[in-house]
């Protein structure tokens, strides 16, 4: 995943220094509200290496008949080295491994009740090169995100996108097995558009912030419909880290902080904290998510398939070519 900051192509329009703090780049918020820590991301961080070195420790790469491991990748490691790449190419663990240890699998959620699964599949990955990439992308986009809106918004935002992921992922791939990070990540990625259009009035290179992260979500997403891809966990969870963005996000408009810190006689009253639309937003974002889980949980524990009722949706996540045929290899 692209890991530049859009944002940063946009300035946002600076105030007085009046109790506040303005860089070039950044909205002015009150002095306590800069000093966020990152320190859930780095942890989201840990405990995901801490579950891939457990993965591959329970891993038990196939021996031949010599009581060597055969065909497995990095033999010296022993007990973690990697299942052969005609299995797993990212160099990581056997499917059956990542079943036993929470992988979402639909069968096991809706006629086993293993819903745990839904959340439990977010925190593993399916090798080395998938585990550096979402980690690497996490640490770019979610610490700085964690600085401006703190730990409780940037949490919410990224287990719930990984979540809402999880669900659509479940409701079109039936089949087969999926893990990995990548739906709360483009949940993230989701909210930072969501924050640009919620607070697009403090922005001044507004086409250029919107149109450099709609690239990078573009490029993402493309790269979804190849095989071996679970698209469908990073449109369920950009859609709800979108629709989070609009609730969680949205910053007080500049007047009505300026007035806080600057004798009322001085600048005009704001008595609302909020800007109209950003309500309005609010609120269709927080019904439509609230009922957008109600009814795809709902279909999902009835046992219902989501190609069924879109027969095209499986072009979002495999695109069949001359090369691959997205049947075989799913």
């Amino acid at each position: 995943m692209a890991t530049e900051d859009p944002e940063n192509r946009g300035d946002k329009r600076r105030g007085s220094n009046n109790g506040y703090s303005t860089t070039p780049s950044s909205y002015p918020i009150e002095e306590s509200e800069t000093q966020w820590t990152s320190w859930l991301v780095p942890i989201f961080v840990v405990i995901n290496i801490a579950m891939f070195i457990v993965v591959m420790y329970v891993n038990d790469c196939p021996k031949n008949n010599s009581g060597f491991q055969g065909n497995c990748v990095a033999r010296f490691l022993g007990r973690f080295s990697f299942q052969p790449l005609k299995e797993n190419p990212l160099f990581g663990a056997s499917s059956s491994t990542l079943k036993k240890l929470g992988a979402l699998e639909w069968d096991k959620v809706v006629h086993r009740h293993q819903g745990w699964r839904l959340v439990s599949c977010i925190w593993l990955h399916a090798g080395v090169i998938h585990l550096l990439v979402n980690m690497l992308s996490l640490v770019f986009i979610g610490i700085r995100l964690e600085q401006q809106f703190g730990f409780v918004r940037i949490g919410i935002t990224y287990l719930f996108s990984g979540f809402g992921g999880s669900i659509l992922s479940a409701l079109f791939i039936q089949n087969n097995i999926s893990v990995g990070a990548s739906g709360a990540l483009f949940g993230l990625l989701g909210a930072m558009l969501s924050e640009l259009l919620t607070n697009w009035t403090i922005y001044t290179n507004k086409a250029a912030a919107l149109l450099t992260l709609l690239i990078i979500i573009v490029i993402n997403l493309g790269l979804g419909i190849l095989p071996r891809v679970d698209n469908f966990a990073h449109i369920g969870g950009f859609l709800t880290g979108f629709l989070l963005g609009f609730v969680l996000l949205p910053r007080p408009q500049f007047g009505w902080l300026e007035q806080r810190s600057v004798p009322t006689s001085t600048i005009p009253i704001v008595r609302s904290k909020y800007k109209p639309y950003q309500y309005v937003l609010w609120l269709i974002s927080l019904v439509i998510l609230i009922a957008g889980f109600v009814v795809a949980l709902v279909m999902l524990f009835r046992g219902e398939n989501g190609n069924h009722h879109c027969h095209w949706c499986h072009y979002l996540s495999c695109v069949p070519t001359s090369k691959w045929d997205c049947d075989e290899i799913n």
